[in-house]
């Protein structure tokens, strides 16, 4: 009998905060896998902040989600039949056709887990793109070193815990913001030093009392208010580690920038953004370093999980409302 699959897609194009009305479950008949193709029951897909920017149809790095199609992002199953000689049956993958239960993958869109190593969820989240992501920005953009005063936004989420775990690892007193007493507690449990509660203080008074002597680098998940309370704390030669700017993803008009920005020459700052895609050369010296710390748990990690394919716009619009600790994911099938 042939495999049907539940998928998620995108009914319409959401003009601010998106609602549970711009997206739409769908049941498909999944088609057998072709030569060099695979066919992957998933266990987890994960819903991430940038997907928001692809909702939009506008031009950007990579092109809009299509309308009455499913969306896609990161996912991690099981195959359960291949016509690859590179993947058997049996073997469990990550690829980019999340959002659905089950997809036929190309061989050349899969990467490896090894389930014994760690639950296979870590390679959605510690282990997987966001952990990249704050590997790459703390030691490539960021150039944390020992002795350096790091502050770190959206710091209890996938990437922002990671960063502020990694800038500890590399000597650096770390400062960070969250959005709960909740959070905070978690971030002190993972040996942050400072934390702040956006909620209760700005992040210009709080950067005041915290580090009164500056900052050296600004890992930067939320940008606004916040960038620029940073680009005012920032010691000379500071650097701005430009990551994502979720303050502004669900706005209808362009937000303004930050006020002080006259301070990048004055202070001779260095801002850089960059796109995880374009530095997967880091991905065995990712893993290298992280992954044994994971396992020792010098490193860790929390997962905010619902269960269920069609919750996946409700995990995705939880996001915006700072509901998720750790990576957010949805669990759609059986774990190892």
């Amino acid at each position: 009998m042939p495999l049907r699959s539940r998928e998620i897609r995108l009914a319409a194009r959401p003009r601010g905060m998106p609602t549970p009305d711009d997206f739409e479950l769908a049941e498909v008949e999944v088609p057998d896998p072709g030569e060099g193709e695979v066919l992957v029951r998933n266990a987890y897909v994960s819903v991430d902040p940038y997907m928001r920017g692809r909702m939009n149809d506008v031009r950007s790095y990579v092109p809009p989600f299509a309308l009455g199609e499913p969306l896609t992002g990161g996912a991690v199953g099981r195959i359960v039949a291949s016509r690859s000689s590179r993947w058997p049956e049996g073997s469990w993958v990550v690829h980019d056709l999340g959002w659905r239960e089950a997809a036929v993958v190309e061989e050349k869109r899969l990467r490896a887990v090894d389930p014994p190593a760690a639950p296979v969820s870590t390679a959605l989240g510690v282990l997987g793109m966001p952990g990249l992501t704050a590997f790459v920005g703390i030691d490539e953009i960021g150039g944390v070193k020992e002795g350096d005063t790091v502050f770190v936004s959206g710091a209890a989420g996938a990437v922002g815990s990671l960063a502020c775990q990694l800038a500890r690892h590399r000597g650096a007193r770390v400062i960070a913001s969250a959005g709960s007493a909740e959070k905070r507690a978690w971030l002190a449990e993972l040996g942050v030093e400072s934390t702040f509660d956006y909620h209760e203080t700005s992040p210009r008074d709080a950067l005041r009392e915290l580090a009164p002597d500056g900052i050296d680098v600004y890992f930067d998940n939320v940008g606004g208010e916040t960038l620029e309370a940073a680009i005012g704390a920032m010691r000379l030669h500071g650097r701005i580690v430009a990551c994502g700017s979720i303050a502004g993803y669900n706005a209808t008009e362009p937000p303004p920038g930050p006020r002080n920005m006259f301070l990048i020459v004055t202070k001779r700052l260095r801002i850089q953004g960059f796109i995880i895609r374009d530095h997967g050369d880091r991905w065995e010296a990712f893993v290298a370093e992280v992954a044994p710390l994971v396992a020792d748990g010098t490193i860790g990690y929390r997962e905010t999980v619902v269960d269920g394919i069609e919750r996946a716009p409700e995990a995705f619009l939880s996001l915006f409302a700072g509901d998720n600790v750790g990576k957010m994911l949805v669990r759609v099938g059986p774990e190892p």
